[in-house]
């Protein structure tokens, strides 16, 4: 090609009209972590842009993924608490919105970021939340939703609840509902890590509707590392009727203490101080549980037990059991992740709508 012919491709280039085809999420993020040893370091995952690292506390964040994931949508991301070399990340974002990207499974990082392998649970889709054991890094729970527009025919394969006793070797479900419900939120106690908790929620999408809740909605609890499962729902306390999504998280602070935020005709927090026998509600302000579908996230302090955080709309914060709340004022709004540090609770990522946050004194 010579110099004159180069010259007029150009030329005709320039005179083409551009317009943007998407993808159209490029800034959500649902999915952050943090490295509890080095208080600089930081991940999040974007809804169509991969894995991003900052190692200088948030002034600078570098992709780390390009070149090993073969989807952008990042769901869940968990660092190991024992070696923090260990990453994982769950492809294919849960809030499920109509511009939602699926993914292809769970990547493993063992250099904190630097390559990344897939390790299995391809059919899976749509990831929500991923939890490490506290002390081995190769014991590993995934919360897997499934295919949020289809009909999950293959839902062994794609909904419930994994596990991996071998670093993503090996894949076992050892949690399933109904082709209807996909799991949607799981917490692990980092005191007694034999104790989970697992939501599910029955939901489907498609391009012009919304369908959240139905009888397949539905907590369950392990107390042998998820061999066995107990299914609490109806427990005393709870809201009766149809339930949508639920999100749960465990008090690292105090035993036996459970946070629930719920979707339903009752809808609001609702409290355990007995292993979830049974719940009050600590507060039904519709504040809390706006627009459910797209957040209805729950995560305790790990430090002070009356501490609780929301994230939805805005980002809320009580310091009292759950009554009362006050709103923590954000960058940005629709608020998802959040990442608390579990020796000193003032460090914390957040995840938005627009990219991530970080904060050294609590918010």
């Amino acid at each position: 090609m010579t110099t004159t012919s180069i010259s007029n491709s150009i030329t005709h280039l320039n005179t083409l009209r551009w317009r943007c085809i998407g993808p159209p999420r490029g800034g959500r993020v649902v999915a952050v972590a943090g490295d509890p040893f080095d208080s600089q370091v930081f991940y999040f995952g974007a809804a169509a842009g991969g894995i991003w690292k900052t190692e200088d506390g948030g002034t600078y964040w570098e992709n780390v993924s390009d070149g090993f994931l073969a989807s952008a949508a990042v769901g869940a991301l968990t660092v190991a608490p024992s070696d923090t070399n260990v990453i994982y990340a769950g492809m294919g974002e849960s809030t499920i919105r109509i511009d939602v990207s699926f993914g292809d499974g769970v990547y493993k990082s063992t250099d904190a970021g630097k390559t990344w392998k897939n390790i299995g649970l391809r059919k899976t889709r749509h990831i929500s939340e991923i939890r490490v054991h506290p002390n081995n890094p190769d014991l590993v729970y995934v919360a897997a939703f499934g295919d949020a527009f289809g009909s999950n025919k293959e839902a062994s394969l794609t909904r419930g609840i994994f596990r991996s006793k071998d670093g993503g070797k090996n894949w076992e479900q050892i949690l399933f509902r109904s082709k209807k419900a996909g799991a949607i939120d799981l917490s692990i106690d980092p005191k007694n890590p034999r104790i989970l908790y697992a939501s599910f929620w029955e939901a489907y999408r498609n391009f012009w509707s919304m369908n959240s809740g139905g009888p397949d909605s539905s907590l369950y609890r392990s107390k042998d590392g998820g061999d066995t499962w107990t299914e609490i729902t109806d427990n005393p306390g709870l809201p009766k009727g149809t339930k949508g999504k639920i999100g749960i998280s465990i008090s690292p602070a105090k035993s036996g203490r459970i946070w629930a935020i719920i979707e339903a005709e009752e809808a609001g927090l609702y409290r355990s101080d007995n292993g979830g026998e049974s719940w009050v509600q600590t507060s039904g302000n519709r504040d809390l549980i706006h627009r459910p579908w797209y957040y209805c996230h729950v995560f305790a302090d790990p430090q002070h037990a009356d501490t609780v955080y929301i994230t939805n709309l805005q980002m809320w914060k009580s310091t009292d059991g759950g009554t009362n709340f006050s709103e923590i004022t954000t960058p940005h709004g629709d608020n998802h992740d959040l990442w608390i540090d579990p020796e000193n609770p003032q460090r914390m990522v957040q995840g938005n709508d627009g990219g991530a946050c970080v904060s050294y004194n609590g918010g």
